[in-house]
C-alpha cells in the first residue's frame, strides 16, 4: 500500500508540473498530396481526368512546390499502352484556368501562387489514351513533391500513387 501511495504522489506531481507524457494524435504532414480520377476505365481514344490536390496543413503559406509525375514500373512494362498528358487546369474560385507543365517534372508551378494555411489547390491533368493504344492493361503514375513554407521550412513526400486506369478493348 505504501508503494502505491508513493507512485500516486509522484504521478500527481509530474502531471501538475507538466512533465507527464501526454496522449496526443500524430500531427498531420505539413503538406499532403492526393490523387483522384474521374474514371477507373477507358478505351483507346478516350480521356481520363487526373486530379492532384495539394493541401497545406501548416500555419504558414506554401510559397513554392516542385512535383514530378512518372509512370509506375508496371505501366512501363506495357510499351503497347500509348498515352500522353494533353491538358492542364487549375481549379479557382472563378472557375478553371489553364496551366502549363504537364509532366513529367515541375508540376508544382501549376498550383498557382501562395497556398494559404488550411487551404488546398487542385490541378487536373487530361490523360489522353492513343487510338492505337494496346488494351487490357493498367496505366498508373507516382509522384514526389517538395514544398517550401513562408517560415523558411520545407517538406518533401512521396511516392504518392495515382489510381490506376484500366484500358479496356473497345
Amino acid at each position: 500500500m505504501r508503494r502505491l501511495g508513493l507512485t500516486t504522489v509522484l504521478a500527481l506531481l509530474l502531471a501538475v508540473f507538466g512533465l507527464a507524457p501526454s496522449a496526443s494524435a500524430a500531427d498531420p504532414a505539413p503538406a499532403a498530396l492526393t490523387f483522384a480520377t474521374d474514371a477507373a476505365t477507358t478505351t483507346p481514344g478516350g480521356t481520363v481526368q487526373l486530379s492532384m490536390t495539394l493541401t497545406n496543413n501548416k500555419t504558414y503559406d506554401v510559397l513554392f512546390v516542385y512535383q514530378t509525375i512518372e509512370p509506375t514500373w508496371l505501366t512501363t512494362q506495357r510499351p503497347d499502352l500509348k498515352y500522353s498528358f494533353t491538358g492542364c487546369t487549375l481549379a479557382t474560385a472563378a472557375g478553371s484556368t489553364p496551366c502549363a507543365g504537364t509532366g513529367p517534372a515541375n508540376l508544382g508551378t501549376n498550383y498557382g501562387a501562395t497556398v494559404p494555411p488550411g487551404q488546398s489547390r487542385t490541378v487536373t491533368l487530361t490523360l489522353q489514351i492513343a487510338t492505337d493504344s494496346g488494351c487490357n492493361g493498367n496505366i498508373g503514375f507516382y509522384s514526389y513533391y517538395y514544398a517550401e513554407f513562408s517560415d523558411a521550412t520545407s517538406t518533401s513526400g512521396g511516392p504518392v500513387f495515382t489510381p490506376e486506369t484500366r484500358v479496356l478493348c473497345a
